[in-house]
């Protein structure tokens, strides 16, 4: 999040918004100027794992298991991206998010995503 510089914008129990500003070096195409995918990608992630840890147990971990992206059109070169993110449904094991990436209304989606989060992740395997 800081490479990218994302920012909250908005936090609530179970939903989350956050901004990527337009930068240079986050751009993917250098002549058309579009921010790269993998920055939308990872801004959803991003909001997605902040919404669902917004509602998972006291003192858990979060992990992203499944997520799920329609890029619909192509960002706008100079323009901010708007990430929000909200955990509709809840399991004792599994949370379940979805939401969209835009430049100024929620209406006109960049993308779609969806994702789930397992709750109680460890991390890796050790290999001792």
């Amino acid at each position: 999040m800081r490479a990218l510089r994302l920012t909250v914008v908005d936090m609530q129990r179970g939903s989350c918004l956050f901004r990527v500003e337009y930068a240079p070096h986050l751009v993917g195409n250098l002549e058309s100027g579009v921010i790269h995918g993998g920055v939308i990608t990872t801004l959803l992630d991003s909001a997605g794992g902040a919404a669902a840890f917004s509602v998972a147990p006291l003192n858990s971990t979060v992990a992203t298991l499944d997520l799920r992206i329609d890029y619909l059109k192509k960002a706008e070169p100079g323009k901010s991206i708007l990430g929000f993110a909200e955990c509709y449904r809840q399991t004792p094991h599994i949370l379940f998010v979805k939401g969209h990436a835009y430049h100024d209304q929620p209406e006109d989606p960049i993308a779609h995503f969806v994702a789930s989060f397992m709750i109680g992740s460890t991390g890796p395997a050790s290999d001792a």
